[in-house]
């Protein structure tokens, strides 16, 4: 009796350890995949959905709508409260390397250029303009995974479908190591990966007290959105520059 107990202790073991094994090549797939569709997107639009922690306070939702294209180019208005209104445009090269935005309301009679790392810039956000975009969120995402496979100490959950912003996704969950010496980015990856398009649709980071710092979402997404020049002047009759 002994001997069939161990016998199937160990059949369970190996069969969770194959399970493991098929989720974590499974993420590093839809990754790779992901990475592939990014690179050969020129441009796309969305409506862009953050939350961050700031000052250990999970801040109210921001809905905004985003332009992205390539050479890095970024357009956005804040199409909600808390800061509905304000327009925000960037594009490496341009304006002195400096944002133009304005706020909504009254405010958005004055235009103000800014350094996007300057403290007023990064007072209200946990990243500065520059690592805008899905392709730099599973740039992160990908070096974190394949450094925790290489090491053997990233463990992964296949949730299975979930339906975000009415199109399915496939959920995974990455655990890193509960140390943050040992150099990731943090310490659970929650990502719903489109299953028609292979990009992520939603992406919850949590820090080594597990809590949410960072609540991503991509409402709508268009990729090879068409977007041109004029979708970056401030000149375009649809903006308030």
């Amino acid at each position: 009796m002994a001997k069939i107990i161990s016998l199937t202790l160990f059949l369970i073991l190996a069969s969770a350890a194959v399970a493991q094994k098929q989720e974590k090549l499974a993420l590093e797939l839809w990754i790779s995949e992901a990475e592939a569709v990014l690179a050969g997107t020129d441009s796309y639009s969305t409506i862009f959905h953050k939350q961050e922690q700031l000052d250990e306070v999970l801040s109210e939702e921001e809905t905004i709508y985003l332009k992205f294209k390539k050479p890095f180019k970024v357009y956005m208005k804040w199409i909600k409260a808390p800061y509905k209104g304000r327009e925000l445009l960037y594009a490496e090269g341009w304006n002195n390397n400096r944002l133009k935005v304005h706020e909504g309301g009254i405010l958005g009679i004055v235009n103000v250029n800014l350094d996007p790392k300057s403290a007023r810039v990064m007072k209200g956000t946990r990243h500065p303009i520059t690592d805008t975009g899905l392709e730099n969120l599973v740039r992160v995402i990908g070096k974190d995974l394949r450094k925790g496979l290489k090491a053997g100490n990233v463990g992964v959950i296949d949730h299975g479908e979930e339906t975000v912003y009415e199109h399915k996704t496939r959920k995974f969950e990455g655990i890193f190591p509960k140390d943050k010496t040992k150099g990731y980015y943090c310490y659970r990856a929650v990502i719903n990966l489109d299953i028609e398009k292979k990009v992520p649709l939603r992406v919850m980071i949590y820090d080594w007290g597990d809590n949410l710092i960072e609540n991503y979402g991509y409402e709508g997404l268009k990729l090879d959105a068409g977007l041109t020049d004029a979708d970056f002047d401030p000149k375009n009759p649809a903006y308030r520059f």
